[in-house]
């Protein structure tokens, strides 16, 4: 029988031709957010590896959104150029492009990975962060976030619009809002960030406004026959954060509002979360949403072998896969795993010598 792995999925105008994708993941390799060839080879490899979806790294939609100085943005004209030779290479290889738009918020400023994730201060080539209250990610920190007002918050919103333009002439074919990981839409669901007396704060349908006003600004901008997705944890880890039934609760607001496909990660708001890391440990997530919502999911998080993800999607727990670290160390993902599952794909002429 046919693996549902290398089945193909329809999203409105949009067929992945497998169920495998390519979760974003910082590279960390931009100068004043401009994509270069490690971009275009590092996506550009995964496509040519076999891969359905491509959904590039969180990609800032202003300056003061990004993570580290050194992510990639879109919030000038001047970046879409090399964005557009990017998407065109990943068409060429039957793969769809994505992008991710995200904001930091109170997790922006810091240094890159290899340099310690230290936070960064105006001398140092920093910048002053906001989220929805002033709470900093760790006690120690050398300032703290500042609140967004109503005006820093419509400036957030049509920076979204405005990233959102972009994308569409850079050729992206999917769209994904950054919900998740305790970056700033995130800030404003959890009641253990935001903290506000607002109407963007206390009550559940107060601390979703910010998310939902960012999802209507996006959809005015991206075409309504192309597929949107948004990227959420589903849980804080934490006592009192925000939980896997207010995830359902908005996956239902986001379906009504014309949202596709939940990408349903965890974690990542405050630095005292206890994560019980093991494999398949945030299907179970995926699996409550896409049944309770009845929503599209995508599932994420120590996925690394074929047979595995085959069982998360014939068991009905989501409906793709997304790779992470994985797909850092085998760019080949797909054509292993379709061996492994005794799937016929297309192989990249230029490789098919190395076919067994």
């Amino acid at each position: 029988m046919a693996s549902l792995l290398f089945s193909p999925l329809t999203i409105k105008n949009i067929t992945l031709k497998n169920r495998i994708v390519i979760s974003p993941m910082c590279q960390y390799s931009a100068v004043d957010g401009f994509a270069n060839d490690w971009h275009l080879v590092h996506l550009g490899s995964r496509a040519s590896g076999g891969v359905g979806l491509i959904i590039q790294e969180a990609t800032a939609v202003s300056p003061e959104a990004r993570i580290s100085p050194s992510d990639l943005g879109l919030w000038k004209e001047e970046h879409i150029e090399k964005l557009q030779i990017i998407n065109k290479f990943i068409v060429s290889q039957n793969a769809i492009p994505g992008i991710q738009l995200a904001h930091a918020g109170r997790k922006a400023s810091v240094s890159v990975p290899w340099e310690g994730n230290k936070k960064l201060d105006i001398t140092q080539g920093g910048w002053h962060t906001v989220s929805a209250s002033a709470i900093p990610y760790h006690d120690d920190e050398p300032f703290l976030p500042e609140a967004l007002d109503k005006d820093g918050i419509q400036k957030v919103v049509s920076d979204f619009k405005s990233a959102t333009k972009r994308a569409v002439i850079a050729g992206y074919q999917v769209m994904e809002i950054h919900g998740a990981h305790g970056y700033l839409l995130h800030q404003f669901l959890s009641p253990l960030t935001n903290v506000r007396t607002d109407e963007y704060g206390g009550t559940f349908e107060n601390r979703i406004r910010f998310t939902l006003e960012i999802v209507a600004a996006v959809q005015s901008e991206w075409p309504s026959d192309l597929p949107l997705l948004v990227r959420i944890s589903a849980t804080d880890w934490a006592e009192g954060g925000w939980n896997p039934e207010e995830s359902v609760k908005l996956s239902i607001i986001l379906k009504e509002k014309g949202v596709d496909l939940i990408d349903t990660s965890s974690g990542g708001l405050v630095s005292h979360q206890q994560i019980p890391l093991k494999p398949n440990y945030q299907v179970p997530f995926a699996a409550k949403i896409k049944k309770e919502a009845s929503i599209l999911t995508g599932a994420v998080g120590l996925i690394t072998e074929a047979r595995q993800a085959e069982e998360i999607l014939s068991s009905g727990q989501a409906d793709v896969i997304l790779f992470a670290r994985e797909s850092l160390r085998n760019p080949n993902l797909p054509l292993d795993f379709a061996k492994e599952l005794n799937e016929e794909i297309q192989w990249p002429k230029q490789y098919e010598r190395a076919k067994l």
